[in-house]
């Protein structure tokens, strides 16, 4: 059985600790294929370095996430398409609208969300979205772009069962993690409408642990959590679940 962490911030500041180990654990537990989503210029170092340490497993993504597009939001746009122009990424991501924590930047937000979606066509690469308070906005522009050319994943997929199928007609997965398993997360009340060949198994780690860990730090290893959920919502065993949502990934992501 190998399970596939479609998105993991496995570089991030909170696994300084125990980062080895971290991985490990996951690895152990058959979790064997990590793909990692950029934040901003700054953490660019700190993936390649993942990278390096672990070549088997980690596939590195790159973009300007959406909570990230600030005033300087050019020059990171020109750091990623520098970095596309030196090296191969496996996704553009993770790029988006994100209007929870800032409405103010909603314009540079979707300049920054089209521009990428453009390098993602011009490279042939998938794109992986991040949307929180933005259906509407994404899909706007979604509408605008979509084509054959258009592929990726949405990622942490909290919308509707009628999001949820409008996203899939944009040649989109949804990525499902921790909060399926919530008592309050709502989509498990409608994922066995969307067949098992649209989505795919991700964690947000350290984010968005699933139960029983909510609260606390998230990592790769709980995305067994979160299949094991997925096991009882489409009534298929454990193995089935991981070997879909793996061969789904590589239909994204190419490998």
């Amino acid at each position: 059985m190998i399970i596939t962490d479609t998105h993991t911030h496995l570089y991030s500041e909170s696994f300084d600790e125990d980062r080895d180990a971290m991985i490990q654990r996951a690895i152990d537990a058959k979790v064997e294929r990590f793909f990692i989503p950029a934040i901003d210029s700054t953490y660019a170092d700190r993936m390649y370095g993942l990278e390096k340490s672990f070549p088997e497993h980690v596939h590195l993504m790159m973009g300007l996430h959406p909570t990230h597009v600030q005033e300087n939001f050019k020059e990171e746009l020109q750091f990623i398409e520098d970095q596309f122009q030196q090296r191969d990424f496996i996704a553009v991501g993770e790029i988006g609208i994100d209007l929870y924590w800032d409405k103010s930047t909603l314009a540079i937000q979707q300049e920054a969300f089209r521009f990428q979606i453009k390098l993602a066509k011009k490279y042939k690469l998938p794109i992986v979205i991040h949307c929180r308070e933005a259906f509407d906005e994404v899909f706007e522009i979604l509408e605008e772009e979509k084509g054959e050319d258009l592929l990726g994943i949405f990622h942490c997929f909290t919308g509707t069962e009628g999001q949820a199928k409008r996203a899939i007609s944009y040649n989109l997965k949804l990525g499902i993690g921790g909060v399926v398993t919530f008592k309050n997360g709502k989509i498990d009340k409608f994922l066995n409408a969307i067949p098992l060949s649209n989505i795919v198994l991700e964690t947000d780690a350290p984010y968005l642990a699933p139960t029983p860990f909510r609260g606390k730090r998230n990592e790769s290893a709980y995305i067994l959590n979160v299949a094991e959920k997925l096991a009882e919502i489409y009534e298929k065993p454990l193995e089935e679940i991981a070997k879909i949502t793996t061969e789904n990934s590589k239909d994204i992501f190419g490998i």
